[in-house]
């Protein structure tokens, strides 16, 4: 393709002769780049985590049920899931800024009124709106790194990207817990509200266009669709998008159950589970590290990503035989060390399935994009009510869906992506 070379940010003309001043411009301009999109692809965890240490404080305060309120956590998952399936053919039709700043906009001020919710059921509706605004920023910011890097490097870019939207669930509940030390829930949202405004300024300031006009997809809802469709089509494709999507729900079940299960299971404080949360995303990032610094280039994407899916497979065993008593009254400790292996393998399996299904759709890089953040968020949002059906007081329904999506996703990924064979072109490899 005109004007591209892997790794390399894509620039209009030559770059100049090298000197110290241009050979440094470049760097800082992907410098600002990775920052800009790391916080994009932090907002939706920030959404989530800051939250989390909150969750038995608003079913007090509402006197609602415990899956009354994970529904909260549901309806921003599923408004995230379905906002990317119009956000990113959008971005392919209009380029990556118009769409991206409308969705913050909308963001900021959904947040402002979470705050203001005086029942459950506004709260749950606003959270929808918020994630279908929210859904911006993760499919834009993925579809960017598609415009900019290809191959390899893009695994790599990935990883750090990892690196910084993996500090916000260590930050997040750390933050959410001393937040409640000094307001409530609603001061939460507050915080949350300026986070918002903030990353809408930055993104204003230093994100500039991707795609070029001629790059652009021309055609309205009919061609977004035929484009879609292209893409399940592509059995490789659908393979890593329905990977991804169940290791992803192995995730959220952690995520929305943990609350309940580390404070109300076992007794913890909200500023211990904030701090189990943390080491958990210290785990996650630091695996994610590994794959972008030491693995990638060096072992192929796909073993990577089945050594992950069989660490997260065989955590998810050990979590179901600890949490149904079969090692009797195991405590908090071996439990939390079930969470880490768990979490932290989604370092090897979350970037890989992206950067393999993008991989295979340089034409489209938006929809595709949107695919995969919309199964994944679709799969989560199912797996959330999931793990509160049988109460408060067993983490037994955590695990199993745990072990199940764990499960489906190995089988996605032999079934469908066959890593042993030689890999078939991707069909429509133009628009």
């Amino acid at each position: 393709m005109p004007g591209r070379e892997p790794g390399r940010i894509r620039t209009a003309e030559p770059p100049p002769p090298p000197s110290p001043t241009a050979a440094a411009a470049p760097r800082r301009a992907a410098l600002l780049v990775t920052l800009v999109l790391g916080g994009l692809t932090a907002l939706p965890p920030l959404s989530m985590d800051m939250y989390l240490p909150a969750l038995p404080a608003v079913t007090e305060s509402f006197g609602a049920h415990a899956a009354t309120v994970q529904l909260t956590l549901t309806a921003c998952l599923a408004g995230m899931a379905l906002g990317q399936l119009v956000v990113g053919p959008m971005s392919d039709r209009w380029g990556r800024r118009r769409p991206l700043l409308i969705g913050m906009a909308v963001y900021v001020a959904a947040t402002a009124v979470c705050a203001l919710a005086p029942t459950a059921e506004l709260l749950i509706a606003v959270r929808l709106v918020q994630g279908l605004a929210g859904a911006a920023g993760i499919v834009i910011a993925r579809a960017v790194v598609r415009d900019l890097y290809d191959g390899v490097e893009m695994a790599r870019f990935f990883s750090t990207l990892m690196l910084i939207s993996g500090a916000a669930p260590i930050i997040a509940p750390l933050i959410g817990g001393q937040v409640l030390r000094v307001t409530d829930w609603r001061g939460v949202f507050l915080v949350l509200t300026g986070v918002g405004l903030l990353l809408t300024l930055v993104v204003v300031a230093w994100l500039k266009e991707t795609l070029p006009p001629e790059r652009r997809h021309t055609g309205g809802v009919g061609q977004a669709l035929r484009t879609m469709r292209g893409l399940l089509a592509d059995r490789v494709f659908t393979g890593y998008m329905l990977t991804g999507g169940f290791a992803f729900a192995a995730l959220f079940a952690y995520i929305s159950a943990s609350p309940f299960v580390v404070q109300e299971i076992y007794g913890a404080s909200p500023q211990t589970f904030s701090l189990l949360f943390g080491l958990n995303s210290v785990g996650l990032v630091a695996v994610g590290q590994i794959n972008g610094k030491l693995l990638v280039g060096r072992i192929a994407l796909d073993k990577a990503l089945g050594f992950g899916l069989a660490v997260i497979t065989l955590a998810a065993t050990a979590l179901l035989l600890m949490t149904s008593g079969v090692f009797g009254d195991v405590g908090l400790a071996p439990v939390a060390a079930g969470l880490f292996t768990l979490m932290s393998a989604m370092g090897l399996a979350m970037p890989n399935t992206n950067a393999s299904a993008l991989m295979r759709t340089p034409h489209a890089a938006g929809s595709a994009s949107a695919l995969l953040g919309t199964s994944s968020f679709l799969v989560g949002a199912l797996a959330s009510p999931l793990v509160g059906i049988a109460g408060e007081h067993t983490a037994v329904p955590m695990a199993v869906v745990q072990l199940g999506c764990a499960l489906a996703a190995v089988a996605c990924f032999l079934l469908l992506c066959r890593p042993w064979q030689p890999r078939p072109e991707p069909s429509g490899a133009h628009p």
